[in-house]
Parts: structure tokens; sequence; C-alpha cells
């Protein structure tokens, strides 16, 4: 069962109207992911941001699926008028590793998704569950104009 729940959550790093997708964790939840960030980016009226979102999601949402064994996928948005902030979580494996993807050899067929989200996004991290969720993990990004440099 895919459920969106428009209730506002405490973590907002950039204000504005915060939603979230809970998925099952199957090989359907990266295209409900990416169908989620589209709809939501065009009602908002954040159409530049589309084709990135929809590659960002796809890609942290479907390495979830593939690299975890957690029941549940979840993705929440915070979108303002200048920027969306996307996060998908999953309770199947701790942060190590993760970062490693980045450097994926020449003829390695995957391990590229991230270098991908780095390059698309404004700025993306990670970070675990704490004491209280050990085996959570949340990889997050951020799409919107760069702030004006002085």
């Amino acid at each position: 069962m895919t459920a969106v729940n428009p209730t506002p959550v405490q973590l907002n790093p950039i204000g504005g109207e915060v939603y979230r997708l809970t998925l099952p964790n199957t090989a359907y939840a990266p295209r409900l992911a990416r169908d989620f960030a589209s709809s939501l980016l065009e009602v908002s009226r954040h159409l530049g941001l589309v084709d990135d979102a929809r590659i960002c999601v796809t890609e942290l949402v479907a390495n979830a699926h593939r690299h975890t064994g957690t029941p549940l996928i979840r993705v929440q948005a915070a979108v303002n008028r200048k920027r969306v902030t996307f996060a998908v979580t999953d309770e199947g494996s701790p942060l190590t590793g993760a970062l490693g993807a980045l450097r994926a050899g020449p003829e390695e067929e995957h391990g590229r998704g991230l270098a991908l989200v780095e390059s698309l996004a404004l700025a993306w991290g990670t970070r675990g569950g704490g004491p209280r969720h050990p085996g959570r993990k949340v990889v997050w990004f951020t799409l919107g104009r760069p702030e004006p440099t002085a």
C-alpha cells in the first residue's frame, strides 16, 4: 500500500511545506517515488527541477531497494519557493560504505548513482538514526537556485 501523508514533520531544513510518501520495498518503489516527486514539483511550480528530482529520487530509492532489507522506504520532501529537499529513509543498513559508491571504477557497471546525485544537487548528504534507530539511514539532497554570492 502506498500512502501520502501531508502532515508536517519536525525536520525541515528549508522551511515551507513537507510531504511524505511511504512505500513497500518492491521493484515498483523507485517509479512510485519518481512519480511522487514529479507531481509534487509540478503542483508547487518547480517545473525546472522536475527532471533532476526524478533522477535523484529514483537513484536513492533504487539503492534502498537493492541494497537493504528494509520493509518500508520513506520519502520526505520539504518544498519552499526557492528549493526542495528530498530525504529517503530506510531501516536496512548503516551508513558504512554509502560513500564508497562515489568512487566506482571506469569498468564497473554500478556505483555511479550517488556521484550523479552529487553533480545535480546543490547539497546532499547522509545521516544515521543514532542510538535510538541504529539501522536507520537517511540520504538527502537539495535542489534549487544557488544562493547569490556577495
